[in-house]
């Protein structure tokens, strides 16, 4: 998972605050247990918890260039990292690491703050550049990973979480109503709004850049709903493409150094991962399911079959209904309201899961992409009824 963290002052002659970063780093453990990382100077402190993933040995952050004139904490993985890598050695680019984070680094250099169009993956990204005395910010194009930023008289702090973003004493803690209201419409709060007036989650696919206290942000990327109709293909052609291309994505994800298994529901979405894993990979798929012993939405049945079907290692958990204790660790891991009840059961899954492996793949946001869910259409439903006069 990961977790980054820093703070930068608007006066150059501070130094970086040293000891809010390790506190805020001692926050976020739980995000990265293998191994943190720091770098404190003029101006600037930065803070990394890493869970390791890639390049074991030598991938430790910060992570900066030959000169140390730029310095990177990351949380997420580049899918493409390899093929970038390839054309900046060409370049002339010098490497000490295998790591996907070093070639960040060095794109950085080649093509300033346009970087970020260039990578494939889930990634929060912060850079300093202690030439240009400024910090960037970027996140990846669907907002996978989190970054929650804060403006204050002094400068402006980051974090992958809103509580350990908290620990900076200069950030007013005034609620922001307006998010209080848009929680309660929507069940979650969206960016860049947070339960705090003076924090904002940084927008996915936008990169922001601090200098002389001023924070300037761009959108690199905006996702295309045009509906192809210049596309005379038939059916059997576009279900070929989509089939190509979701094997792409799962191929990619199986880059790790580390145990590696998928969440398996029994639904269509992590039954069809757990399928491309086990025809693009290597050996088979470790998979597991979590149960809770009621039949109504027990779903332990359905994966086991498939499993079964597709041969790979499975392993069922069965929880209980006691979360008491969870709540908290979970209101304090999210940091802000959240009321989607799915994420007990991922968390359990994800807990007893990661006994046995570092990395699971799931099938998470197959619902929204090809619009699943059953609210879509009571939506249109209800938007046609409100149109009806009034009696």
């Amino acid at each position: 998972m990961c977790g980054i963290v820093g703070s930068v002052h608007i006066d150059p002659r501070r130094p970086g605050n040293h000891e809010l970063v390790h506190r805020m780093c001692d926050a976020i453990t739980h995000r990265g247990p293998d191994a943190e990382g720091f770098h404190t100077g003029p101006q600037v402190g930065l803070g990394m918890r890493r869970l390791q993933v890639i390049d074991l040995e030598t991938g430790a952050q910060p992570m900066s260039n030959e000169t140390g004139t730029i310095q990177l904490v990351f949380n997420g993985e580049i899918y493409n990292y390899r093929e970038l890598r390839t054309r900046l050695v060409n370049s002339g680019h010098q490497f000490k690491t295998q790591s996907d984070t070093e070639v960040i680094v060095h794109l950085y250099e080649e093509c300033g703050d346009n970087f970020v169009e260039q990578l494939r993956g889930m990634f929060a990204i912060a850079l300093w550049d202690t030439t240009q005395r400024t910090l960037i910010l970027a996140r990846d194009r669907l907002g996978k990973k989190p970054l929650f930023y804060a403006q204050t008289s002094a400068g402006i702090s980051f974090a992958s979480e809103l509580t350990a973003l908290m620990l900076d004493p200069a950030i007013d803690s005034e609620l922001d109503h307006v998010a209080v209201d848009e929680y309660l419409t929507y069940l979650f709060v969206p960016h860049p709004r947070t339960p705090y007036l003076a924090v904002k989650k940084l927008p996915p696919a936008t990169v922001a850049i601090y200098q002389d206290g001023q924070l300037q942000q761009r959108r690199y990327w905006h996702v295309d709903y045009r509906s192809g109709e210049q596309d005379r293909r038939s059916e059997q052609d576009l279900v070929d493409e989509l089939d190509e291309k979701l094997c792409e994505a799962v191929r990619l994800r199986l880059e790790a150094d580390v145990p590696l298994g998928a969440f398996l529901s029994g639904g269509v979405d992590s039954s069809l991962i757990v399928a491309m894993m086990q025809k693009v990979g290597t050996g088979n798929v470790q998979t597991f399911t979590v149960g809770f012993g009621d039949p109504s939405f027990d779903e332990v049945s359905q994966a086991s079959e498939f499993a079964r079907y597709l041969g790979t290692q499975h392993t069922d958990f069965v929880s209980d209904y006691g979360v008491a204790d969870l709540v908290p660790r979970m209101v304090s891991h999210f940091g802000e309201p959240f009321a989607d009840s799915s994420a007990i059961p991922t968390f359990r899954v994800a807990e007893m899961t990661r006994q046995q492996v570092t990395v699971a793949l799931s099938g998470d946001g197959g619902d929204e992409v090809f619009g699943g869910y059953r609210r879509y259409q009571a939506r249109r439903w209800a938007n046609m009824f409100n149109r009806l006069p009034g009696l």
